[in-house]
């Protein structure tokens, strides 16, 4: 490994829980229950892992599509 920080998006580990929760016919909650995205920053922290900035950038369109499948998964009627 080179001597650089390594960074990810916590929203894409928010994406990978709830797609995989869903999957198990779970119905986590975004929102309610405070920012996710808190708690995965913290989970990337403990694996050495920095998390990348807030603003950057829009996820790519592939995974804006698989978003709003899970929103369509876990909170039908809305859209």
């Amino acid at each position: 490994m080179s001597g650089e920080q390594e960074t990810f998006n916590p929203w894409t580990v928010v994406n990978l829980v709830f797609h995989h929760l869903a999957d198990q016919g779970l119905h986590p909650v975004l929102g309610e229950t405070g920012d996710p995205a808190a708690a995965a920053t913290g989970l990337l922290r403990s694996m050495g892992i920095a998390p990348a900035p807030e603003k950057a950038g829009p996820a790519d369109p592939e995974v804006q599509d698989e978003l709003a499948e899970l929103r369509r998964r876990i909170m039908p009627g809305i859209e």
